[in-house]
């Protein structure tokens, strides 16, 4: 079962669950407040170590991908030189940014709105994501960079296969190609 599947699923059934929960007395609220902010600031602590453990490692080991061109966009693919370090400090700031969001998000719909139920689902889906987050898997929780956690990261589609950057000899050298007639 692909990850969109798999968290809509688990959206529904935690729906179903904060159904049941008495938003509406002041003090379950307030206990369903503190849950989404705990979770909040363990899922930024676990990405700034993710972070820091990064940093510690250092790994200078080259990556070259071929970044596919926008959809909808008549801009080539991009070929990129990064080092693992770098790549993997990128996708973990893309992660801070997302709950960043999810944050900002999350206060106008609770605080202008008056939305409640969101706060208890997210708090679930905040831990699901936590886990299930590639640089989380890779550096806190020791799991070897192979298959899905093959650097670079292909995205999963929800409904079909995975896609991203191409990383085959070839189109490292058809981007290469490209480039050098650019310069000329």
């Amino acid at each position: 079962m692909s990850g969109g599947v798999q968290n809509l699923l688990i959206s529904l059934g935690v729906m179903q669950l904060a159904r049941k929960v008495p938003f509406d007395d002041p003090v379950t609220l307030n206990y369903v407040r503190v849950g989404y902010v705990t979770v909040q600031l363990v899922i930024l602590a676990a990405y700034y170590y993710t972070s820091v453990v990064i940093k510690k490692k250092n790994d200078q080991t080259v990556l070259k991908y071929v970044e596919p061109a926008a959809p909808m966009s008549s801009d080539d693919p991009k070929l990129v030189t990064t080092t693992v370090r770098d790549y993997d400090l990128q996708e973990t700031s893309k992660l801070l940014r997302a709950s960043y969001m999810g944050l900002a998000m999350m206060a106008v719909m609770h605080f202008y709105f008056k939305f409640t139920q969101p706060l208890f689902v997210q708090s679930l889906m905040g831990l699901k994501s936590l886990y299930d987050a590639k640089e989380v898997a890779i550096h806190l929780l020791g799991k070897e960079a192979t298959g899905d956690l093959q650097r670079p990261f292909k995205v999963a589609s929800m409904f079909g296969a995975a896609s991203g950057p191409q990383t085959d000899a070839a189109a490292i050298a058809e981007a290469e190609k490209r480039i050098g007639k650019k310069d000329d």
